[in-house]
Formats: C-alpha cells, sequence, structure tokens
C-alpha cells in the first residue's frame, strides 16, 4: 500500500512543496529512503523505527520504499521524520490516510518518540497558509509558527499525540495564529553618549532617511557607542519587517528567538569574519551577516581591519538590497536590506590629528592604511563624520543632560513616515529617477551642489547620494523643498575624508 504526507523543503528562503511517499511491499526487510536525501535525511529510517517501536506500535517486517518527490531537489534536516513515521503508519492501515488530508507534518523524532523543534519552519509555514494548509509540528515551534497570522497549528509534544489526533481519539486543539505580544524592545539609550554634536545629529539623519555612516576618530571617543544605540532610534518595525527578519532568522544557524520579535537586528561580525559569513553560502546557502541585519544594522568596527575581499563584497548588497548565492547544487537569494554603520581610526595608532600630537605614524603609512579600504566602497556609504577625542573638561564637568532616545526617535519617525508617504521607502533607497522626482531643490542649493562636488571631486554617486541625504535632512525639518542650508548640512556631512 502506498501512503502520502505533505512536507516542505527549505532552500534559501524558499519552501518547496514536499511529498514524502511510502511504499510497504512483501519482500525481506529493508528500508530505503530516495529523493537526493542528505545525511541527515537517510538516518531518519533509524530513528523512525526506534520510535515506532518504543511507543508500542508495529514496525512493519517488509520492504520499506520513502520517496522525497520532487526527486531533483535536495532534502536535508530532521523535519521529515515525523512525515516518514506517520507515511509508515498508513501504509500499513494504523493510520486512517484520508486524516492525512490538507494538513504538512514537520519533525524530528527521538528514539522515544517525542517531537523535537526544528529549524526553518517560518517560511513553509507562510507557504502553508498560501495554499490553505494546517501544519502539525513540535510544540517547541508552535510559538514561531504562531507569528505567522493565518496560520491554522496543532502542535504535539510526542509522535504518539499526533496518531491520537489522526485516529481522531483526541485530537490537537488547532487554532488560527494571533499576532504576538511581546514587551517593547529595550535599546541602549542615546543619552549616555556625552558631547559629539556633529556625530548624534549624523546618526539621526542616518536613522531618519536610512542612510549608511562611517565615523573616524580616535580610540575611545564613542563611536561604538554611537553605533550601538542607532536601532534604539529607528522606527518601530511594521509587522511585513518583523516577519521578513524573523523569517531569515529562522533559516539561520542558530534559529529565531521569539523574544526578539519586533526587534530591530543589531549585527556587529568581527574583523576576522569570512567572506562566506558576511554575505552567506555553504553546501546548502545559509544567510550570511547582511542578511541577518536585514530591516536592521550591520556594524562593522575597525573597519580596515577587514579583509579586503569582505569589504568587497558589500558593494552590490549596498545598491540592490539582496544577495544571490549560487552553488551547484542551486541558486539562493536573501533579501539584505541593511543600514551600515562603520567606524575606524585615522591612522595605524589612531591618534592622527589628534590635539596632543602624540601620533608617530609616516604619511605613507597612514596611505596604506587607509587604502585598505577602497574607494568605491566608501563612496557607497552616505555619510562620513568624525567623532573628536573630547576634553577632559566636556567629560568632568558638563552636567547639561543629553537628549535620549525617545525623543530622537520621535523626530526620526516623524520623518520617516513623510518619506513613506511619499515614496513607500525611506529616502536610501530612492532611484536616481525618483530622485529627480522628489528631491526639489531652490535655485541657491542647486548652485552650492554643483560647486562643492566641483571643488571636491566628487562622483555621480556621491551627487545623488547627497541629494537624497539633503533630502533626510529637509523632511526633518519638514520642508517640501530642499533649502541652500539642508544642501549644506549634507555635503558637511560627507566631505571628510577617512
Amino acid at each position: 500500500m502506498i501512503a502520502t504526507v505533505l512536507s516542505r523543503a527549505q532552500y534559501g528562503m524558499d519552501a518547496p512543496q514536499v511529498r514524502v511517499e511510502v511504499h510497504v511491499a512483501p519482500g525481506l526487510p529493508a528500508f530505503s529512503i530516495v529523493g537526493l536525501p542528505e545525511v541527515v535525511v537517510r538516518e531518519s529510517k533509524d530513528r523512525v523505527r526506534s520510535a515506532l517501536t518504543t511507543c508500542g506500535l508495529e514496525f512493519p517486517a517488509g520492504r520499506i520504499t520513502v520517496n522525497l518527490a520532487p526527486a531533483d531537489l535536495p532534502k536535508e534536516g530532521g523535519r521529515f521524520d515525523l512525515p516518514v513515521a506517520l507515511g509508515v503508519l498508513a501504509a500499513t492501515s494504523q493510520l486512517p490516510v484520508a486524516a492525512l488530508e490538507g494538513c504538512e507534518f514537520y519533525g524530528e523524532l527521538s528514539l522515544n518518540g517525542a517531537l523535537r523543534g526544528v529549524q526553518g519552519l517560518l517560511p513553509a509555514v507562510c507557504q502553508a497558509v498560501k495554499v490553505a494548509h494546517s501544519v502539525v509540528l513540535p510544540d517547541i515551534n508552535a510559538a514561531e509558527a504562531a507569528l505567522v497570522e493565518g496560520a491554522v497549528v496543532g502542535a504535539g509534544r510526542d509522535l504518539l499525540q499526533v496518531i491520537e489526533h489522526l485516529r481522531g481519539d483526541k485530537p490537537l486543539s488547532f487554532a488560527a495564529a494571533q499576532s504576538l505580544q511581546v514587551a517593547e524592545p529595550l535599546y541602549a539609550d542615546l543619552a549616555d553618549v556625552r558631547g559629539q554634536a556633529q556625530a548624534r545629529r549624523a546618526l539621526e539623519v542616518a536613522a531618519a532617511g536610512g542612510h549608511g555612516i562611517l565615523f573616524v576618530g580616535p580610540p575611545g571617543t564613542g563611536k561604538s557607542m554611537l553605533a550601538n544605540r542607532l536601532p534604539g532610534i529607528l522606527p518601530p518595525m511594521t509587522r511585513a519587517e518583523a516577519m521578513e527578519s524573523a523569517a531569515i532568522a529562522s533559516v539561520g544557524m542558530r534559529g529565531f528567538c521569539v523574544e526578539q520579535w519586533g526587534c530591530r537586528p543589531f549585527r556587529a561580525p568581527h574583523h576576522t569574519a569570512s567572506a562566506v559569513a558576511m554575505v552567506g553560502g555553504g553546501p546548502h546557502p545559509r544567510p550570511g551577516e547582511i542578511s541577518l541585519a536585514h530591516h536592521g544594522v550591520l556594524f562593522l568596527d575597525e573597519l580596515p581591519e577587514f579583509s579586503r575581499r569582505v569589504l568587497e563584497v558589500l558593494r552590490e548588497p549596498l545598491e540592490s538590497g539582496s544577495i544571490a548565492i549560487a552553488r551547484a547544487a542551486g541558486r539562493a537569494r536573501y533579501p539584505a536590506r541593511f543600514q551600515l554603520i562603520a567606524a575606524m581610526n585615522p591612522c595605524p595608532c589612531g591618534y592622527s590629528g589628534d590635539l596632543d600630537g602624540r601620533c608617530n605614524c609616516t604619511p605613507a603609512q597612514i596611505r596604506a592604511y587607509r587604502s585598505r579600504v577602497s574607494g568605491p566602497l566608501l563612496d557607497r556609504i552616505d555619510l562620513h563624520v568624525e567623532v573628536p577625542r573630547l576634553r577632559t573638561a566636556q567629560l568632568v564637568h558638563d552636567e547639561e543632560v543629553e537628549e535620549d532616545s525617545a525623543t530622537v526617535r520621535a523626530r526620526v519617525r516623524v520623518a520617516r513616515e513623510i518619506q513613506l508617504r511619499r515614496a513607500c521607502k525611506p529616502n536610501a533607497a530612492l532611484s536616481n529617477r525618483e530622485i529627480g522626482r522628489w528631491c526639489r531643490m531652490e535655485p541657491a542649493a542647486v548652485a552650492l551642489l554643483e560647486r562643492s562636488v566641483t571643488v571636491l571631486g566628487l562622483s555621480a554617486r556621491a551627487y545623488h547620494r547627497i541629494r537624497r541625504v539633503a533630502r533626510t535632512i529637509a523632511d526633518l525639518d519638514a520642508k517640501e523643498v530642499i533649502a541652500l542650508r539642508h544642501v549644506a548640512e549634507a555635503v558637511q556631512l560627507r566631505r571628510l575624508a577617512p
């Protein structure tokens, strides 16, 4: 007899349907799995056999063939254990075949029949909702599945509980998943940063328009503190943004923690990270740091210490907002609409241009250090801001209370809402044609920008990026037309040559 159980594979952000077909026939005992299974999937036959016998169920003595269709789609992970076990039971008339229709099953089996959680379920549940399928999965994954609006989810703790449901003895409680309510994310507060008025202003502009920013300054001036406080002044995530971010984390190596729902991702890879770790990859491509930072922040501290090859792979995603990973087995595309914030010292020792003159680096050393970051990459970063060392008096005797993140976030949120009403996207994502439409400037502002491009030797890309930044500054000022002062500030925030 043949039985079919529905499940889904995971490749990139896709979750293609997999039909687990089980055929049991008389003959010498054998258990084979076909359909491009990875090692973990092939090993499921031993977990299924032990789980069925431990639970007191009959394991057929004949020849068992499991086909994971389509046959040319690679299958990996332990998510097919539960579908295979149910298929064996249905093929041997221990379960009604009709009970399996219209439902998808996921779960790894332990040897005693308990269900263990699996990764990458969010894309699968999203696809199940689109075809009006219900889902049965381990109870440890129930909270994650509840994030998908409209999902009909049944959670079981072990194989016997699922079997009781399918036999009609003790049905699982199926319910449409509801929006998950979690506490408001807690971020580091911008009020902790003393002084650095220009850097704080640049951070606000970057948050309002989604712009990239580079901080340059000596050690200990607050570059990392400022970077860590950027997520706290960004607008709250929409439900669609939160779902995209959660789905990417779900298929990542560590999976998704529901307590992080709605939190802006903040990824800060060490400078020893490889290109694969940064953009993603592997035999079956996993998301890298740039995708895990989707709708959030990617912070690269000590920028020149990163490998040149690692930095250069950022150039395409910064423009396109996605990354395509091609492998012999297939091609996966991950979204990567992240906000880049980077920090670097002005020279190898870190004190070039410092007030006390302690830098001993030669001009050749400084040039070699700064050349580790290519011009094309720097050209793609909207804001270049100096973060100088504060005087001791500013640290010891400054009693002025700095603005907190909530105050700045309120202004950022208003400016971002203006951008979304106008173009349905933040200013940093405007195309060149949209810049011409939405970034109208006063004649004096046009003249200043033309003069600045000529004097500073800026590229055409830099010209368009300055217009985007000026548009953001005007939005913070609630002005429809970009004025002279808006362009002047935008140029000032980019003229630093690291």
